[in-house]
């Protein structure tokens, strides 16, 4: 044996021994942080309700599809997240589902766009369904009568390949969760949409990407709205001291993530369509509203 199979003998011991230590650790979390979530298609009594789904990212390329006529979204129901509450074509549109999961958006804050959006909310009139992780203060957002809030595990479970299978199929758990797309996309496979679209997801960071000449690490995320000053300083403050390969390992593991979903969806036998213009995700087929 040379030394190329030993060193790939090598590798594949650390991977197994590093796939057992990541299933501990998932079942530990999973026994003692997941919680069922009877609206997942399959785990509450709920059959699958077919349709189909676009989940609206916000990333730039969305403009273009809302100045567009929006005649791809007819008939379809709506998914939006984050700040998109803030912006008035989230009340042209009228989403059905929201998705919040950052730590920012929860308990008490004097963050002034998380008011905003907490006060947009409130103004929803019609039916809406806002998920947000077990274990968070919620209740900010529970005063509107139109807005449902339901929970979901926004836990990362990794390891063993029918350890995975069952905890994502099952609601248990998710791909690491790196942004919120990843558990809008599981979201939408738990309700057991047939089509997932996925819009507005550019994912373009590292064309952004910087360093300056202090060797701060500068990440512009664009967005179909424009930032305000007082979101622009949150998002450097949270960078502050982030390293680059800090930075690109986070990358890697959110487009990793859209891998697993890919085949969580293909056992599903659910189709999810990427129709962002120009988004580095590689994972899903590619089409057009």
């Amino acid at each position: 044996m040379d030394m190329k199979d030993r060193r790939s003998v090598a590798e594949r011991v650390a991977d197994g021994l590093m796939r057992c230590v990541e299933s501990l650790v998932s079942v530990v979390k999973l026994l003692s942080r997941s919680r069922g979530c009877d609206w997942v298609c399959g785990g509450g009594g709920r059959g699958r309700c077919g349709g189909e789904l676009v989940v609206l990212g916000n990333g730039p390329s969305l403009r273009g599809l809302l100045d567009g006529g929006r005649g791809g979204l007819r008939g379809r129901d709506l998914l939006a997240v984050n700040f998109a509450g803030r912006t008035v074509e989230f009340f042209d549109l009228r989403p059905g589902l929201y998705v919040l999961a950052d730590p920012v958006f929860f308990g008490d804050t004097c963050d002034g766009n998380v008011l905003g959006l907490r006060e947009a909310l409130g103004r929803v009139d019609w039916d809406m369904r806002l998920f947000v992780p077990w274990g968070v203060d919620a209740s900010a957002y529970e005063g509107n009568g139109c807005v449902r809030v339901e929970r979901f595990n926004f836990l990362a479970v990794e390891g063993w390949g029918w350890l995975e299978r069952w905890a994502w199929g099952s609601g248990r758990g998710m791909p690491r969760p790196r942004n919120v797309l990843i558990p809008s996309l599981m979201i939408g496979l738990w309700l057991g949409y047939d089509v997932v679209y996925v819009a507005g997801a550019d994912h373009s960071w590292m064309r952004t990407l910087e360093v300056d000449e202090g060797n701060r690490v500068v990440s512009v995320q664009p967005h179909f709205y424009a930032d305000n000053e007082e979101e622009g300083r949150r998002v450097a403050e949270v960078y502050s001291g982030v390293r680059l390969h800090e930075v690109v390992y986070s990358f890697y593991l959110a487009f990793k993530g859209y891998h697993a979903i890919r085949r969580l969806a293909d056992r599903m036998g659910i189709r999810v369509v990427n129709v962002t213009a120009g988004s580095f995700i590689d994972a899903f087929e590619r089409g057009r509203l």
